[in-house]
């Protein structure tokens, strides 16, 4: 037995800003005609008087271990251990949400009949509001998170050459500040989107938070000037008084060899992730509903009374992958001068969202996390290969080379092929009628032999050259040769979804003028000293 225990302590002052007030943003309307001469839309930071726009936290964070490497016999090797995480994030635990926020939610509705509070409104669909609202008392964060963790290796000879492995466990991770803290810094400095009234986008001047254009709007303090005083249009921002922790369940099984002078693997992965925090409309329409006429309840003042769009934070985000690494690796030896590895990873990874950028946390296309459909996940090809090769060349260089080729990634997004609208979310399309998809667009590159199908592809080469000049004293040299063929790899898309509720056959391709990932072909040569 090996074992190990530990126990792990950290202060951490966390400090955040979701936006300033420097600048706005005008959105100009679109059509046949061309672009409207005047915008239809804004949205411009507007602070709160005695209230900070930056939130600040001292995080503490606890975290214990136990681990045991029992070496069972000269076969079996057991990895066991558990974990336990737990952190605090005062400004999250004490947050108090304010009085008139508090007092708007629970006014009259001015959408519903009389009697019918803005909080029944969100109850009939679904929101319990009381769930949201901060008292500095009436939160907590987790204190469950074990994590346990299982792994093993079976020597079927004893001798290396043939194992094998696997393990299962479970890791938690954090809700980051940079999401939680949001609901203090809208507050304190809030983005109100005002309308204008426009041909082509028409509003009731005077109605809600539609105005008539003036020029002088485009003067950050005049646009200021119209909800001074005021909450018209101001988001409210409001996280889960019941936050979880995110958390993965990891599975693996596999087994490596020796073969001669090759080391191989092959590996079966399938992670699944859970928890993850999400922000969604919180906005109802007077009967509880979130869809009418095929547009969410923010078609129209749906928002809280007096101010804009609720927006609550929930868990929920999933995401699941399901992978097998197969690998050979032959060591480079100065006996051998030569070595070389080839990679290679078949991937299948959905997640809950419809959003390109994995990173956004924000989830408006259907009426809860929990309606949205499971698509392929982001910038995770299906296929991809990794081989490397070094060898010594003339003149005391060690040359390399390194060639990488994926399939293509999807294109993650809600697809429009003018399906009806039913106001209901049903499977993959949301009340709009509009689809959640995660679609491959054919490749645009071979490789040697067959078809295009490829989305990445890349050859680097290298040389090197070490020098020993005096008593320990070095130089060296290297020749870099980047995308040596001058692939290019998109990472734009070209979409045509289809018309008349029927989903085009090839809906999306590469932008073949858009963005490249990588580099253009590219020398490079760097010399440096060691020492």
């Amino acid at each position: 037995h090996e074992l190990k225990l530990g126990v792990s302590y950290k202060s951490v002052k966390l400090i955040a800003q979701d936006a300033g007030d420097s600048n706005a943003l005008f959105n100009y309307l679109v059509t046949k005609a061309g672009t409207e001469s005047i915008p239809y839309q804004v949205q411009f930071g507007s602070p709160t008087p005695g209230m900070s726009p930056v939130a600040t936290s001292t995080d503490k964070q606890y975290g214990a271990y136990l681990q045991d490497n029992w070496t069972v016999n000269d076969h079996l090797t057991l990895n066991l251990g558990v974990r336990w995480d737990y952190e605090r994030t005062p400004s999250y635990l004490n947050w108090v949400t304010p009085a008139n926020v508090v007092a708007a939610l629970y006014s009259q509705d001015p959408n519903a009949p009389a009697g019918q509070t803005y909080a029944e409104t969100l109850a009939k669909g679904g929101v319990d509001i009381a769930d949201y609202i901060g008292n500095g008392h009436n939160r907590s964060q987790p204190k469950n998170e074990w994590q346990p963790r299982l792994g093993f290796s079976w020597d079927i000879n004893g001798d290396q050459k043939h194992v094998i492995f696997g393990g299962a466990g479970r890791a938690y991770d954090r809700d980051l500040y940079e999401t939680l803290q949001v609901e203090q810094t809208k507050q304190a400095l809030s983005q109100p989107t005002l309308l204008f009234d426009t041909p082509d986008s028409p509003c009731t001047v005077g109605t809600g938070t539609c105005f008539a254009w003036n020029p002088a709007y485009y003067s950050i303090p005049t646009l200021q000037s119209l909800v001074a005083g005021s909450n018209v249009g101001k988001e409210v921002d409001m996280v889960t008084n019941n936050l979880k922790a995110p958390y993965s369940d990891q599975f693996s099984i596999g087994m490596r060899n020796m073969v001669g002078e090759w080391n191989t693997s092959v590996t079966l992965v399938d992670i699944r992730s859970y928890n993850g925090l999400v922000f969604q409309l919180g906005n109802r329409y007077p009967d509880g509903s979130f869809w009418r006429n095929g547009c969410q309840a923010w078609c129209g003042p749906t928002g809280v009374p007096g101010f804009g769009n609720l927006i609550i934070g929930n868990n929920g985000l999933e995401t699941h992958l399901d992978q097998l690494l197969v690998s050979l690796d032959k060591p480079y030896t100065r006996e051998s001068h030569w070595g070389a590895s080839i990679a290679y990873t078949y991937s299948h990874a959905t997640k809950n969202n419809d959003n390109n950028d994995p990173t956004d946390q924000y989830a408006f296309d259907f009426e809860t996390i929990g309606h949205y459909p499971f698509v392929a996940a982001p910038q995770v090809p299906r296929h991809r290969l990794v081989a490397t090769a070094t060898f010594d060349g003339p003149w005391g260089f060690v040359m390399g080379a390194k060639l990488t080729l994926a399939t293509p990634n999807p294109d993650v997004n809600l697809a429009n092929y003018g399906a009806l609208a039913t106001n209901v979310d049903h499977g993959a399309i949301n009340g709009a009628g509009l689809q959640a998809v995660g679609i491959f667009p054919p490749g645009n590159g071979r490789f040697l032999i067959g078809g295009k199908i490829f989305g990445y592809r890349d050859l680097d080469l290298q040389a090197t050259k070490n020098f020993w000049i005096h008593d320990g004293l070095g130089a060296y040299v290297r020749i870099d040769l980047i995308n040596a063929f001058n692939w290019n790899n998109y990472v734009d898309y070209l979409e045509t979804w289809g018309s008349n509720g029927q989903m085009n056959r090839i809906p999306v391709i590469y932008n073949p003028t858009g963005d490249i990932s990588g580099y253009p072909r590219t020398l490079k040569v760097s010399m440096g000293l060691k020492f």
